[in-house]
């Protein structure tokens, strides 16, 4: 039977002591750390991401400021209220949520962001240090996934990592987490994605399999070999209607299927979803803390 990776609980125990952290934190009469969001048009999704994160905030004792913005207004303007935010120095971390309008380019909006209020990870000179092994804010996802496999004691070391899925956000940071030389590392690692022909024969070669391609319950059975350790990253929204609030959520693993052939594997919800939060909310301690990037 395969374990199931609880991020929930997890998470719990991670952010309890982040809480503890904040607690001495101003007791020695340093200010808590202060996280800024902001937020474009009224997406469903964002704003329940948002408010998820604003919530985490106040429960770890975090300062949090949601800046919120017509989905009309435009680049420039957004530009120079992420630039605002750089200058403040009372803002330790800035996330600004994706998607943004069509008109809006989110690189640049990036890039804007000072890497160190980057607590996303998104920047290209904290993507470029993760890359050389240097101190860096690393993707929350990719950060979550990795904290699961240390919590669970997952050997990694010498192991096939295949990710499917190549996005910027946490395929291709997770290819290159793998196969660092870290605890949580050491792989052998194989990318692969929606060009990738024989998914399925590579899939069944991985010791450990990340799905996060963001198609429901796309992997099956066939794609895992006995034994391997599945980490689902997907979450997507479907109808359901036996569901009171019409839909349901899944991941890009079919779980009932896949599950009795692993060693280890994450559920939806309840896996790596907490753990992205929690990610942020430690990202966002070392801004205050200026561990990362020294405080002027």
């Amino acid at each position: 039977m395969s374990q199931i990776i609880d991020g929930k609980f997890v998470s719990e125990t991670m952010k309890a002591s982040i809480a503890k952290e904040v607690q001495d934190l101003v007791a020695s009469g340093q200010r808590a750390p202060h996280l800024v969001a902001i937020l474009v048009g009224n997406n469903g999704a964002s704003e329940t991401y948002v408010a998820n994160k604003v919530k985490s905030c106040e429960e770890l004792g975090f300062t949090s400021t949601l800046l919120r913005f017509d989905p009309s207004i435009s680049e420039a303007d957004l530009l120079a209220a992420v630039q605002g935010v750089n200058d403040n120095p009372d803002m330790d971390g800035l996330i600004v949520q994706l998607p943004l309008p069509d008109h809006i380019n989110p690189d640049k909006v990036m890039e804007t962001i000072h890497p160190s209020k980057d607590v996303d990870g998104f920047h290209p000179i904290n993507i470029g240090r993760m890359a050389k092994g240097l101190p860096a804010y690393i993707s929350a996802t990719p950060q979550g996934v990795l904290d699961l496999l240390a919590y669970y004691q997952i050997q990694t070391a010498g192991k096939h990592c295949v990710v499917v899925g190549r996005s910027q956000i946490v395929g291709l940071p997770m290819s290159i987490l793998m196969q660092r030389n870290h605890p949580q590392g050491n792989c052998t690692v194989t990318l692969t994605h929606s060009r990738t022909p024989n998914l399925e024969e590579i899939c069944a070669q991985g010791d450990i399999v990340i799905a996060a391609l963001g198609k429901p319950e796309f992997i099956k059975a066939a794609h895992i070999k006995e034994g391997a350790v599945v980490i689902d990253i997907g979450l997507t929204r479907v109808e359901d209607a036996s569901k009171k609030s019409g839909f349901a959520l899944k991941g890009d693993v079919d779980f009932a299927d896949v599950a009795p052939k692993c060693s280890f594997i994450t559920p939806v919800p309840k896996g790596v979803g907490p753990m992205t939060i929690v990610s942020l909310m430690k990202n966002t301690l070392l801004a205050a803390k200026g561990t990362i990037y020294p405080k002027n």
